[in-house]
């Protein structure tokens, strides 16, 4: 009798996605250093949204001003995001992946998805699922190779760009152990000052702790879920259940500061019309409000409020926003502003 083969998680990351899909659609761009954010005008106050390899060796990086880009690369193609194009993109990834006999496929957002599949060598699988997205795409992608998700996730790190890397139980710690937390899937860089402060700075460190003090730090079900991260311990298993928004929100970073009341409130009132529109096409109502301000020059805050009752009212919800702008009595110029709206369970819960 044939052996059953093995179940695998492979995790599937597009490389630089959004420049990649820029450089497909003007070849003349290959090999420069590519900056895809805002309206693609660098001047303006907008976030590199994914820049190239190219780029990168100048330190851009995603989430940095773009003003801050050009200054690291002057001689950078600095390019609007358009989402149609990406979207689309990532619509022909995924069916490419689904089209793998018996694989499962979740996706985590336009750019990356793991595929549960039974194969007896994943390496080999891995490099055909990236021989199938590139043909079908002209995309290239990297494969993390695990026994769980965790390990999966934290793999394709090692193995971009282009590239396929295996992490299990059997390689965890010798690989993970002596970096540092924030290599962690999820542990940025507030969580991993706090475990620094219980005296746990490496992954080693987090995987043997007892759990007496993470829970202590962190709570009886964060704290001791830590440390299963720290060991590299997740699902085994990939859930294609398809994805239920649990919130809805709008931002924007404005050119010029606000400064006055009126200014702000027609902003979070705008923004909370917005959201409406979302709730509404969603069909649930909104239970908590959610308030992101960034004063500038670059100081930010969030802050959320449950609501007395649901309610698809957008002057309730951007005058929760209000109420929750005028506690931080913070009367700086504003840069951003981001209202959220939280929404009521769907049937069946999540």
């Amino acid at each position: 009798m044939m052996a059953p083969m093995a179940g695998w998680v492979l995790h599937v990351d597009m490389d630089q996605f959004l420049a990649a899909v820029e450089v497909l659609r003007r070849p003349e761009l290959a090999g420069r250093p590519v900056v895809v954010g805002g309206r693609g005008d660098p001047t303006e106050r907008a976030v590199v949204s994914t820049a190239s390899y190219e780029a990168r060796q100048f330190g851009i990086r995603s989430g940095m001003p773009l003003k801050t880009a050009l200054r690291r690369c002057p001689d950078a193609v600095f390019l609007p995001v358009d989402f149609p194009v990406y979207e689309a993109a990532s619509a022909q990834v995924m069916a490419t992946l689904r089209s793998f006999p018996r694989a499962v496929v979740q996706p985590l957002g336009w750019d990356e998805a793991f595929v549960g599949i039974d194969t007896d060598d994943p390496e080999a699988t891995a490099r055909a699922v990236q021989a199938a997205v590139l043909g079908a795409t002209g995309l290239h992608c990297s494969v993390g190779v695990g026994d769980t998700t965790v390990r999966a996730k934290t793999a394709t790190g090692f193995g971009k760009p282009r590239g396929v890397y295996r992490l299990t139980r059997e390689n965890w710690m010798a690989v993970m152990g002596e970096r540092a937390t924030t290599e962690l899937w999820g542990v940025g860089n507030r969580i991993a000052q706090r475990l620094a402060g219980i005296g746990l700075r490496t992954v080693r460190e987090l995987a043997e702790s007892s759990v007496e003090p993470l829970a202590a730090e962190f709570g009886p079900s964060t704290g001791p879920a830590l440390a299963r991260l720290g060991r590299g311990e997740g699902s085994t298993t990939v859930d294609d259940t398809p994805w239920v928004a649990r919130a809805h929100g709008h931002e924007t970073t404005y050119q010029q500061d606000l400064t006055t009341a009126e200014e702000i409130a027609g902003a979070i009132g705008a923004l909370a019309d917005r959201v409406v529109e979302d709730l509404r096409a969603e069909g649930r109502a909104c239970v908590r409000v959610h308030l992101k301000v960034r004063f500038a020059p670059f100081f930010t805050v969030t802050r959320v409020r449950r609501l007395p009752e649901p309610t698809f009212d957008a002057a309730v919800i951007a005058g929760t926003a209000l109420d929750l702008l005028d506690a931080l009595a913070d009367d700086g110029p504003v840069r951003l502003l981001g209202v959220r709206a939280e929404m009521v369970l769907p049937d069946g819960g999540y």
